[in-house]
C-alpha cells in the first residue's frame, strides 16, 4: 500500500516538475492604411514577472506599476531590430505597452520603406536570460504570412516577400 501511495504522489507531482516552455509571439504587420510596419510583442505575464525580477533586482510590480512596465518595454525595445534585406536599419518607435489578461504587450512601429522586398529581423528578448526561450514572429500584410522562429543561436533571420 505504501508503494502505491508513493507512485500516486509522484504522478500527481510530475506535471509541476515539468520544464516550462519559455516563448513569445510577435506580429509584424505591414499596415497599408497607416503606411507603417507595426510590431506587437506578446509575452506571458508569468514569464515577464520572472524576467523583471531578474533584470531589475528587487521588488517589482509589472501588473500595476507603470514605471516597471516601461522598464520592461525598454528592455524589449533594446532586443528588437528590423532591417531591409540590404541591411538598412528601420528605426522603430515605441508606441506603448500594456497588461492584458495573462499577457504583457509591447508595441512598436516604423514607416514602411518604398519598394521593400523583405526584412531582416533580430529578436533576442528574454533569450539572454533563458537560452531555451523561443521567439516566434509572424509577418503579415505582404503576401502570405511568413513565420520566423528565433531559437538557440539565431540572431538575425529574414523573410522575403512575394512580388506583385
Amino acid at each position: 500500500m505504501r508503494f502505491v501511495l508513493i507512485i500516486v504522489c509522484l504522478l500527481v507531482a510530475a506535471p509541476s516538475m515539468a520544464h516550462q516552455l519559455k516563448s513569445s509571439i510577435t506580429t509584424v504587420l505591414f499596415n497599408k492604411r497607416t503606411h507603417n510596419v507595426e510590431l506587437m510583442h506578446r509575452f506571458y505575464l508569468h514569464d515577464t514577472e520572472h524576467a523583471v525580477g531578474t533584470l531589475f533586482n528587487g521588488k517589482i510590480d509589472i501588473i500595476s506599476n507603470k514605471v516597471d512596465q516601461q522598464r520592461f518595454a525598454k528592455y524589449v525595445e533594446s532586443h528588437i531590430a528590423l532591417q531591409t534585406l540590404s541591411g538598412e536599419p528601420l528605426p522603430l518607435s515605441f508606441v506603448g505597452a500594456q497588461v492584458d489578461g495573462k499577457f504583457f504587450w509591447v508595441y512598436q512601429e516604423a514607416p514602411i520603406p518604398q519598394g521593400i522586398e523583405g526584412i531582416k529581423m533580430s529578436n533576442g528578448a528574454l533569450r539572454d536570460l533563458w537560452p531555451a526561450q523561443v521567439n516566434m514572429v509572424n509577418i503579415e500584410g505582404k503576401g502570405k504570412i511568413r513565420t520566423l522562429n528565433f531559437a538557440q543561436d539565431d540572431t538575425w533571420l529574414e523573410a522575403r516577400f512575394e512580388q506583385n
